[in-house]
């Protein structure tokens, strides 16, 4: 459906907790925030935290770290592992959490995405060398809900 000839986005939106389903199971999304010069993207992995919001692991020095940092807007678009079919956006309020408080949340990022990892002293000494940041996007938005 057109969103123009719906009157609003409301009738294209689906419910976030339906995005949240699908990003359980799919976890690669090119993500989008807003730059000095326009949009940003940035392919990424998500995965989803107990809150309901959607995580990603960055750098400190990312440019989508300090795009963040400065304008909390973020965008999602969750792809399949196939590319063509399903897929969901999400788009929400993002929040950069530093080191060390973000320590088990990329714990909890890496098991909700690929499970154990073979050493967990090894995987927190990488995310202490790489200076990585948990983002999370509360979702407010999602969809498509229809296909045209």
């Amino acid at each position: 459906m057109d969103p123009a000839s719906a009157g609003t986005w409301d009738t294209v939106r689906m419910d976030p907790d339906c995005a949240r389903d699908f990003v359980r199971t799919h976890h690669r999304a090119v993500l989008a925030t807003r730059s000095e010069a326009g949009i940003q993207q940035s392919p990424v992995l998500v995965g989803v935290d107990e809150a309901g919001r959607l995580t990603i692991s960055s750098r400190e020095t990312a440019y989508k770290t300090r795009h963040l940092r400065r304008d909390p807007w973020a965008q999602l678009c969750v792809l399949n592992d196939g590319f063509f079919g399903d897929w969901v956006y999400v788009e929400g309020e993002a929040e950069v959490v530093s080191l060390p408080d973000a320590m088990e949340p990329l714990v909890d990022y890496y098991r909700g995405i690929a499970g154990e990892a073979d050493d967990w002293d090894a995987y927190r000494a990488g995310m202490e060398r790489e200076r990585r940041v948990i983002i999370r996007v509360t979702p407010h938005r999602a969809g498509p809900d229809r296909q045209g």
